[in-house]
């Protein structure tokens, strides 16, 4: 399963924006977003709603490879011999991943009424968190490991050993309470 656990960031740095693209961006290009904000609810009962949406939708994604597990623990010899801790580290380092993931999508919907443009900014944006704190820190030096634990790569890596540690929990909740926060300043600023 390593392997697996190693390709679905990068299939999810494109899937997730590819779901939240149209979040905003489509409600600002059609008009709708007026009626929107019309409706009886808080700004931050729409951004939850358009967040879980595409968060139960990834997550209805990923329940089909549940099944790898149970065929690769009967395939073991002996039956069984699969280090569960590590692979339930990794799925729930996954979710907070897509959560994360699925904060910054809807986060840059909001920035343009274009869905390819909230595409390739979301796409940026999470490839910069995965991938480009690790690429800083290697030229940091005495930093590299401060620089490199800003990165979401460094705390899904830490959770996939196994190891909930609260640090990574507090991490991916920060980034995506942070960035369900721009949404909202963001559309309050829409509404005027």
């Amino acid at each position: 399963l390593g392997p697996f656990f190693t390709l679905a960031p990068w299939i999810l740095i494109f899937l997730i924006p590819a779901v939240t693209m149209r979040s905003f961006s489509d409600e600002k290009k059609q008009g709708t977003i007026e009626l929107l904000f019309t409706k009886p609810l808080s700004v931050w009962e729409i951004v939850n709603g358009k967040f879980f949406g595409a968060f139960v939708l990834i997550i209805i994604a990923l329940i089909p490879t549940l099944i790898y597990v149970f065929v690769i623990s009967g395939l073991g010899n002996p039956e069984g011999n699969i280090d569960m801790g590590s692979t339930l580290g990794s799925y729930f380092g996954l979710l907070f991943l897509v959560s994360g993931y699925c904060a910054i999508g809807i986060f840059t919907s909001t920035l343009s009424d274009n869905q390819i443009v909230a595409f390739i900014s979301a796409v940026f944006v999470c490839f910069i968190f995965y991938f480009g704190f690790e690429g800083i820190s290697s030229m940091a030096g005495s930093f590299s490991n401060a620089v490199a634990s800003l990165g979401m790569d460094y705390h899904y890596k830490s959770m996939s050993r196994g190891v909930l540690d609260t640090r990574d929990i507090i991490y991916f909740l920060s980034v995506t309470i942070v960035f369900l926060s721009l949404t909202v300043y963001k559309l309050k600023s829409l509404r005027g």
